[in-house]
């Protein structure tokens, strides 16, 4: 072989060894790129995968009416969140979805709104005001006050299940430790839910026993203000904090996002229904002003 042959043979050596390198380190650059699409892809999967709960865990629940607040009626007679109307819930079997919050003492009450405009005539908050100075005041004119949550589970007593909604406040941590405390003293079925992905993730990490739920809607801010967190988590998009084991959406259209935390698990729970057909297609209702059949 010539040294002109053995030139040229060297050349194409060379070049089918650079032709191999490039294309590994194309390979390379594309397969890092697809890896990275992959993650991307799977990002919000993982941000609103649910924990699925035992059926164990889920059957006092499962297709099972909630009155909302207790059994209250619509010319308030019998007004919301108030001992008649979890009475009148209990009597009939049904579950019951009620709220807790703290007053200024550090009491456990049962009461929905942060401040007492609507549904007391007064204009202050609730966890600016004492539970001797709350005692004063009469829920929609009637002569009915507000409860301490201990109140509300002597009441109860069992007869039906309760969702416990903690609401979001200055001392949500210290709010979670208190109504747990009373919790595990009651010998009836529970689980609580919350608009807060961070009090869902307290019973996560600290009553892993406990069903949890994320409260959620479209449009939150109609419900919490312009909250930023409170939106995303409407869109279950922080489930990745709490891993709640149920969704409980407000009727109405759900987005994809929601649909697929369904799809991979998390009970459906529907609120605040005005009609039975709502109970098509969820696993739970919470509804006001009729009175369903207990179960469904």
């Amino acid at each position: 072989m010539g040294a002109e042959q053995k030139t040229a043979r060297l050349k194409t050596h060379d070049k089918s060894i650079e032709t191999k390198e490039v294309s590994i380190y194309v390979m390379k650059q594309h397969g890092g790129i697809l890896m990275a699409g992959a993650a991307a892809l799977a990002m919000p999967f993982f941000l609103i995968a649910p924990y699925k709960a035992s059926e164990e865990k889920k059957a006092p629940f499962i297709r099972r009416n909630f009155a909302h607040r207790g059994l209250h009626t619509e010319d308030k007679s019998i007004p919301e969140n108030s001992l008649a109307a979890f009475e009148a819930a209990a009597v009939r079997g049904y579950g019951i979805e009620l709220d807790v919050q703290l007053s200024k003492d550090g009491q456990v009450v049962v009461f929905h709104d942060d401040t007492l405009n609507r549904v007391c005539g007064v204009d202050a908050r609730v966890d600016e005001m004492t539970y001797e100075e709350l005692q004063t005041l009469r829920l929609c004119e009637t002569e009915y006050t507000i409860p301490l949550f201990s109140e509300v589970l002597a009441c109860v007593d069992g007869r039906g299940p309760l969702i416990v909604e903690l609401k979001t406040g200055k001392r949500n941590r210290v709010l979670c430790e208190k109504t747990y405390a009373l919790l595990k003293a009651y010998a009836g079925d529970y689980c609580i839910e919350s608009f807060h992905p961070a009090m869902v993730a307290w019973f996560r990490f600290h009553a892993r026993e406990v069903l949890r739920g994320q409260l959620a809607g479209p449009a939150l801010e109609r419900f919490n203000g312009k909250n930023t967190i409170m939106h995303i988590a409407g869109n279950c998009m922080l489930n990745f904090i709490g891993r709640p084991q149920f969704i409980a959406y407000c009727i109405g259209e759900k987005s994809f996002w929601v649909r697929m935390a369904e799809k991979m698990g998390a009970m459906r729970v529907a609120w605040t229904s005005h009609d039975p057909k709502n109970e098509q297609g969820n696993d739970a209702v919470i509804f006001e002003f009729y009175q369903p059949e207990i179960r469904y």
